[in-house]
């Protein structure tokens, strides 16, 4: 089974991924080179997992801030 080119471009957009990424993976697609792209496939997993912890520590922040604005700690 085969992934077709469109399917994997509107995933990875679906996903996040910015224009290179998605540049990037088609051309990988298109010159057949599967372990290529498994490997760009994970880069853009790992900075999509990168940005979700960032958006945690953010959230974090948000909560610590919430919570000492309860206890007049500001």
């Amino acid at each position: 089974m085969s992934i077709r080119l469109d399917d994997l471009c509107a995933a990875l957009a679906d996903a996040g991924c910015d224009r290179a990424a998605i540049e990037g993976a088609a051309r990988l697609v298109e010159t057949g080179q599967t372990d290529e792209l498994i490997r760009h496939l994970r880069r853009c997993r790992c900075a999509l997992v990168d940005a979700m912890h960032e958006s945690q520590r953010r959230v974090d922040r948000m909560d610590t801030l919430i919570r000492r604005t309860k206890n007049a700690e500001i």
